[in-house]
């Protein structure tokens, strides 16, 4: 099922994403990972490709794995700039094969040795989009950053490059983690603005320990409200009380989400079942799947 006819259902929907293993001796964990999410119901599951496509190799196993022996649909990520268009083709025709109508396309991160001079490169998102949409009749998805992309030298250069990606054949996108809704709302009307009008899925990232915030700044630079610094700055040394403590607040954001009428929601599990399923939990009532 594609992920554009999901949106358009007048009912609350979770996704969840997951990233592949770092070698195959790990396969049988994260198929193990996949069959514990997929008994969650959630509308779709997507897949990632990996940094600098260092795990690209079991992007399409796993897709497989979501959609065709757990019947979740399946979004697979797809990154360019540090593949040729051989490459991606070749990745292209696998995902088609497997009957996986929905990618989520990506530039990545650029290698400091990229030579986008050499033939058969790619730069811009938007030129895998474009090659993705001539390739057969897929749903393709994009990313977008609330708060502006970290490399983009203004927040209004980052929506011109996020109008060409969706005119290129972007059917909907999907928002980097933020941790205060209002930069979401406030996102949204900018986006009208720029004539944008695709569904654009909040992307909420549970917490659960102290080393994630690190990692989150040093790659996103997003914004750390005060009552979540209070989170992390009172449970950061208390491993079970920031566990609980960071899936109340994604829970919270997620309730305020829907509550303002966003219908889906993509939720950052981090390959953790038990994160995911205590979110889930929590939304018994709001989320129910046949």
């Amino acid at each position: 099922m594609k992920i554009s006819d999901i949106l358009c259902q007048d009912r609350v929907g979770l996704s969840c994403e997951l990233f592949p293993p770092k070698s195959g001796s790990q396969l049988k964990n994260v198929q193990e990972v996949v069959k514990e999410v997929a008994h969650l119901k959630p509308s779709y599951m997507s897949i990632t490709y990996g940094a600098a496509g260092g795990t690209s190799e079991y992007t399409v196993e796993i897709a497989d794995e979501i959609q065709n022996r757990n019947h979740v649909p399946a979004l697979a990520h797809l990154t360019c700039v540090s593949s040729t268009r051989q490459k991606v083709h070749s990745v292209i025709a696998r995902l088609r094969q497997a009957n996986i109508e929905n990618i989520l396309a990506l530039r990545g991160d650029i290698p400091s040795d990229a030579d986008f001079s050499l033939p058969g490169r790619y730069r811009y998102a938007r030129e895998l989009i474009e090659d993705i949409k001539s390739s057969g009749d897929f749903c393709i998805g994009g990313a977008c950053y609330p708060e502006g992309h970290p490399q983009a030298g203004s927040v209004q250069e980052d929506l011109e490059h996020l109008k060409e990606k969706v005119e290129a054949g972007c059917d909907f996108l999907t928002t980097q983690m933020f941790f205060d809704n209002s930069i979401y709302y406030n996102f949204m009307y900018r986006l009208l603005r720029k004539n944008i009008t695709v569904p654009v899925i909040p992307g909420i990232m549970p917490v659960t320990n102290g080393a994630q915030v690190k990692r989150i700044l040093s790659l996103s630079g997003t914004m750390l409200p005060m009552r979540f610094r209070a989170i992390v700055e009172r449970f950061a040394d208390e491993p079970a009380a920031m566990r609980q403590a960071g899936i109340a607040y994604a829970t919270e954001q997620i309730i305020d989400l829907i509550a303002n009428g966003v219908n889906h929601v993509h939720i950052y599990t981090m390959n953790k079942p038990d994160v995911a399923g205590a979110i889930f939990a929590n939304l018994s009532e709001i989320y129910k799947r046949r």
